[in-house]
């Protein structure tokens, strides 16, 4: 699963893989997703993170249907997805660089925040408005990992084991790219890509890869994931994939 409303995938488009979900579990969301809708904060916050834990098991995408009270929904790539903490989460920078490093969940909230509170837009048409997202500047990371002038490009992974994605070297630069441990004022839960993702403010939201594990610095750009299956590679918000949103940023 690449999401929401993100990996929805943020992602925007579900692959069908396994069996479909039985009806009880289906039936079941259904009722939980009508309740949302006139649900207090509270049931509503529990009903996003039910929805959350159901759409891991769900191949189909159908929880992908339901609304819920963050107003994400929530789509899959990967069968399932394993389950990363402060224990044992790691985030790698690679490639074209004089200092590959690796970085624990601490290593990267040490390190200075940004704070960015922008609309969250995905392809297929809906938007989440003002939507704070916090992290560490793309940038940083790749100047302390020290890019060799031959790169031109960055390519990231994630521990679903599935999705990728990917940048210019231009793009990955700019101030609001962010490895993104925060969003909505709280830490990234596991539904919406914790504990770390990137975070991509002027594209739409299947370039905010979830769950990312991965940044690996390359001479060309690598289509990703959904650009392998006809999305556009570069994804700036209302100038991309045929649609005429207003920009994000």
């Amino acid at each position: 699963m690449n999401e929401d409303v993100h990996q929805g995938v943020d992602h925007d488009h579900p692959e069908e893989r396994g069996a479909p979900i039985g009806r009880r579990v289906f039936l079941g969301t259904l009722a939980l997703g009508a309740a949302g809708v006139v649900a207090a904060p509270p049931l509503q916050r529990g009903l996003e993170t039910f929805l959350g834990g159901a759409a891991d098991k769900d191949p189909t995408g159908l929880t992908g249907l339901l609304p819920n009270g963050g107003g994400f929904r929530y789509y899959s790539v990967a069968s399932s997805v394993p389950r990363k903490n402060a224990g044992n989460y790691r985030l790698t920078v690679d490639g074209l660089v004089d200092r590959p490093t690796t970085y624990t969940l601490d290593a990267l909230k040490a390190l200075p925040q940004t704070r960015l509170v922008r609309d969250v837009q995905c392809v297929t048409g809906w938007r989440v408005p003002d939507t704070p997202f916090e992290g560490v500047r793309l940038s940083r990371l790749l100047d302390a990992a020290r890019v060799r002038p031959t790169a031109k490009a960055v390519r990231f992974t994630c521990f679903d084991g599935t999705y990728t994605e990917s940048l210019t070297l231009d793009q990955a630069r700019r101030a609001d790219v962010l490895v993104a441990l925060r969003m909505q004022d709280k830490d990234l839960g596991h539904s919406h890509g914790g504990p770390a993702r990137l975070y991509v403010a002027p594209m739409y939201f299947y370039k905010s890869a979830k769950w990312l594990s991965g940044i690996t610095v390359t001479d060309e750009v690598r289509p990703g994931y959904w650009e392998k299956r006809g999305y556009d590679i570069d994804a700036w918000v209302g100038r991309s994939n045929g649609r005429d949103d207003d920009p994000t940023s």
